[in-house]
């Protein structure tokens, strides 16, 4: 039996679960995995094409009971699926070291600043404060909308949220603030585009 944060427990097999993501992907459904299978798939991409190097880091496990029914054979029968302590994805793009989360709503208007942890948005600040580009990715399923929020400007957002000041970050607020990802032929998240952008408009490339 897997058992998630909060004491959540789940009725299916351990090894059926322990692929599968932590509590996010519970509380999201099919609709996340669509969102990170997409960048996944980007990210296979540029790696075949040699253009970076980025994966999905996996979900940390523990395990509570083994059952060992012969000396060859040992099966994990409880374990809990840990809360990530970091974000999703990180890799190297052109010599630079990328780290982002990626988050999807079905708000028509609003992204909820409950749907990401208190830990992702510090781990974000703290690579860029070592000059790594990190940020975060938002898609709005409604409009198939995804946009890109650079650090400073989520930082900005969340300083405002722990003072109650605000719940959630506007669709109209990424439109202003943050950089619309457009949909590609292949890889339909080609986020790569942006990130050389940002890149070259920061001074990260020459």
């Amino acid at each position: 039996m897997i058992n998630y944060p909060h004491n959540k427990k789940s009725t299916q097999s351990v090894d059926q679960n322990l692929c599968k993501n932590s509590k996010r992907t519970v509380d999201f459904g099919r609709r996340g995995m669509s969102f990170e299978a997409q960048i996944i798939k980007a990210n296979e991409y540029y790696l075949a094409s040699n253009l970076a190097v980025i994966h999905k880091k996996p979900t940390p496990v523990q395990i509570v009971k083994v059952d060992y029914p012969s000396r060859s054979k040992a099966t994990i029968t409880e374990a809990y699926f840990k809360v990530p302590s970091t974000t999703d994805f990180n890799g190297v793009y052109k010599g630079i070291y990328l780290d982002f989360e990626a988050k999807e709503t079905t708000n028509k208007t609003t992204f909820p600043l409950a749907n990401i942890h208190a830990h992702q948005v510090q781990h974000i600040a703290s690579v860029a404060r070592q000059k790594g580009f990190a940020f975060l990715l938002v898609k709005f399923a409604k409009f198939d909308e995804i946009y890109l929020l650079m650090s400073d400007t989520l930082q900005k957002f969340w300083k405002e949220y722990e003072k109650g000041k605000r719940k959630s970050i506007k669709r109209d607020e990424f439109v202003a603030y943050g950089i619309q990802i457009s949909n590609n032929t292949y890889p339909r998240v080609d986020y790569l585009k942006v990130i050389d952008q940002l890149l070259k408009k920061e001074g990260y490339l020459k």
